[in-house]
């Protein structure tokens, strides 16, 4: 263990190489524009700066130790034209840096690192399935997977295209990595043959492609709104840490480990309304993190956080309990 006091990105590095410091580092996130999953960033010339004001405001007042860029008002892929039946999803075609989707996506991210240059960075994308999961809504999803899986992991793959050259372009402006989003569209219609068949591989490319251009990649498996997943479907994604709803999937740190082998882990607080992290006292949100803390013991590698992005009226002080009980514990010996 380090004894001088590390710079946030040598703090979250230094984790991610799974060494031990003073301290385990604290990351959580919000949505922070509140229509995040509604609007549209291509039609709304807005997004950009009510973004970076957003960001600005968090990273100024919270002072993280890592940031996550939100990638609000992008979460639907451009297409020709709607896509009501599942002979629409040729209109879903690759699209190439100079596209606003991704040219605008790389602006939000070089305007917020130029204000804040020395914090470690991840920028959000969401695996091509859940693209096409904001786009089409679950259920439809799940039938077009299910009517015809090839058609819908070609579209997969043109999407993954186009979200490769996007991972490729954020790590090019100099941000650590990205945050890939995955989540099993159905544990019980679709079983671990069939992910790897028709999801895997669009997701994949944009690791490849993310790991290739030097980012240090966060993989979250998206538990959000309780939804479950099968952990092992991810085993052998090339991501340096992995994110995930503890609470959801009830695994321990240790288990994650056993799992996924010499990886970071990012997690332990429910993000509910009714969560102690929303609703809970200073000392009822110290105990959560000591029963964390406890549970991780001296196992390196470990980023205190939530399953998901929490409430986004969730106060910075909250959050700043959890870190400054992560202070006053350092590492258990």
């Amino acid at each position: 263990m380090k004894n001088e006091p590390l710079g946030p990105k040598e703090h979250i590095e230094s984790t991610f190489a799974l060494q031990k410091t003073q301290r385990a580092p604290v990351g959580f996130w919000y949505h922070f524009l509140p229509d995040a999953e509604t609007g549209d960033g291509l039609k709304d010339g807005s997004f950009l700066e009510r973004s970076v004001n957003a960001h600005s405001a968090f990273i100024r007042d919270f002072k993280p130790d890592m940031v996550k860029i939100m990638s609000d008002g992008y979460f639907f892929y451009p297409t020709l034209e709607p896509i009501l039946e599942l002979n629409k999803l040729e209109a879903i075609i690759t699209i190439d840096s100079e596209h606003p989707w991704i040219s605008l996506q790389v602006a939000l991210v070089k305007k917020i690192k130029e204000l804040f240059p020395d914090l470690p960075y991840f920028y959000n994308i969401f695996s091509p399935s859940t693209t096409l999961k904001f786009m089409l809504g679950k259920n439809k999803l799940n039938s077009f997977l299910k009517e015809d899986p090839q058609r819908v992991a070609r579209a997969l793959t043109r999407m993954a295209k186009a979200q490769m050259v996007l991972a490729e372009k954020v790590i090019e402006a100099q941000i650590d990595g990205i945050y890939l989003s995955v989540q099993n569209p159905s544990l019980e219609d679709f079983d671990k043959d069939f992910y790897q068949n028709f999801i895997a591989p669009a997701e994949l490319m944009i690791l490849t492609a993310a790991n290739k251009a030097g980012g240090k990649n966060i993989l979250h498996i998206c538990g959000y709104g309780g939804v479950r997943n099968r952990l092992a479907d991810f085993a052998n994604y090339e991501a340096q840490a992995i994110s995930w709803a503890k609470n959801v999937e009830g695994n321990s740190f240790h288990e994650m480990r056993e799992i996924f082998g010499k990886k970071a882990f990012i997690g332990g607080f429910p993000n509910t309304k009714d969560s102690v992290l929303h609703i809970g006292n200073r000392k009822e949100i110290e105990s959560f993190t000591d029963k964390i803390l406890d549970e991780a013991g001296n196992l390196e590698g470990i980023i205190v956080g939530a399953d998901c992005t929490v409430p986004s009226d969730t106060g910075l002080e909250r959050l700043n309990w959890v870190r400054e009980r992560c202070v006053q514990r350092g590492w258990i010996n």
